[in-house]
């Protein structure tokens, strides 16, 4: 067949590769994606990406995992496993050919197993049991902390060696149980529930557990567990698997934790150097609080006491005695003042006696005459007779009388 003149553009080979690729990345379908098959050609370079191709009895598909994802994957690949992949499908350019980008692995056998857990994980979501409002904030300072997990696993060696680390005052309860098998969701029931019966009781709880497959942590998907969780009267904190490991556990604890180290961590947020630094910094805090107080009482009872010296008896009386001497000198004043008063007004009349004294009169010439026989005073002629007592300035002397009519 001869190609026609009317064809449209003709495609250069990156073109139309890109092309393809907006195609393949355009389907929602191919970008969200689960694929089985058997591994092969596995390889890993010092990249730290993981290359391999999937493959059934009918065809192959190149896939790459890269270095920061495959650093997460629990599992160990290796060629020949029966995994199922998550991720999408894009273009490797430069190659021209379709490849799944990888983001989960898990071996098969676990589709049945992860349709379970959406399923259990809608129900009780719809229930509440997850629901950020009934989540309990974990308390700051821990005095007592259970853990539920396997007594001889390597996590619980790990949250101890946590706890030592930063808070080695607190008290840890261990509540043993299986964390793995057909066993293992009664057991962890119990666990929980004889920590939440003691007296008194844990703080908080860690519910934890190393990594491993859907299958090693289905326990914790347990609805009997996750009820459990949910129903605990203690905070819990869950730290199931690795990172990227999730179970419903997880979603019903109080917190999540990525490992069961991290969840020691996070119940013990203050270690004992940033407890002992905080002890430090309330002392003085204390001692700097302490001395103003004592200041301020000081100060106030110094006002006190001023104010009671101004009030006290003695202050009266000091200044009562004070008053009484001031009005003793105002009365010595005022006496002394109306003696000179009284003695200038004595002098005066004196002075007025004294220029009144019939010795004054006598003195300018006067004389008193009174008779002798009686000592009457004479004032007439009429009364003299015979003897005549005259009394002058310097004295007095007799004399007698003859009377002239004039």
């Amino acid at each position: 067949m001869q190609p026609s003149l009317f064809a449209s553009v003709q495609w250069t080979v990156s073109s139309l590769t890109r092309h393809i690729r907006d195609l393949l990345e355009s389907d929602a379908e191919l970008q969200d994606m689960w694929v089985e098959g058997e591994i092969s050609n596995l390889s890993r370079p010092a990249s730290g990406h993981i290359y391999f191709t999937l493959k059934d009895a009918g065809a192959s598909l190149k896939s790459v995992m890269w270095k920061t994802t495959a650093a997460r994957l629990p599992l160990k690949l290796q060629d020949g496993m029966a995994v199922a992949a998550h991720g999408r499908i894009g273009v490797y350019e430069v190659s021209g050919q379709y490849q799944l980008y990888a983001d989960q692995i898990r071996p098969v056998g676990e589709g049945a197993l992860y349709q379970e857990f959406l399923r259990l994980k809608a129900m009780l979501e719809s229930e509440g049991l997850f629901a950020a409002e009934r989540k309990r904030s974990i308390p700051e300072f821990p005095k007592r902390i259970g853990i539920v997990t396997s007594a001889t696993g390597a996590a619980l060696r790990d949250m101890l060696t946590a706890i030592r680390r930063r808070l080695p005052i607190v008290e840890v309860i261990l509540s043993p149980a299986p964390v793995q098998g057909e066993d293992a969701p009664p057991k962890l029931v119990e666990a929980i529930a004889s920590l939440n019966a003691l007296k008194p009781k844990p703080d908080v709880i860690l519910l934890a557990r190393g990594g491993g497959s859907i299958e090693d942590l289905w326990a914790f998907n347990d609805e009997r567990v996750v009820r459990a969780v949910a129903a605990s009267e203690i905070p819990i904190i869950c730290g199931v698997g690795h990172e990227t490991d999730f179970t419903l556990s997880d979603f019903a604890a109080d917190l999540r934790a990525p490992t069961p180290t991290a969840a020691a961590e996070l119940a013990t947020p203050i270690t004992v150097i940033e407890l002992a630094d905080n002890l430090k910094t309330l002392d003085s805090q204390l001692t700097t609080f302490l001395l103003d107080l004592l200041q301020q009482q000081s100060n106030s009872l110094s006002s006190l006491r001023d104010g009671m010296r101004f009030f006290s008896p003695a202050r009266r009386i000091q200044s009562d005695r004070q008053r009484l001497d001031d009005l003793v000198r105002r009365a010595d004043a005022g006496q002394a003042h109306r003696l000179m008063l009284e003695a200038s007004q004595l002098k005066g009349l004196d002075k007025r006696l004294e220029a009144l004294s019939p010795l004054k009169v006598l003195a300018r010439g006067y004389a008193v005459v009174t008779r002798q026989k009686d000592g009457l005073l004479i004032h007439k002629v009429a009364q003299a007779e015979d003897g005549i007592r005259v009394r002058v300035s310097d004295g007095e002397f007799d004399a007698e009388v003859v009377i002239r009519n004039s």
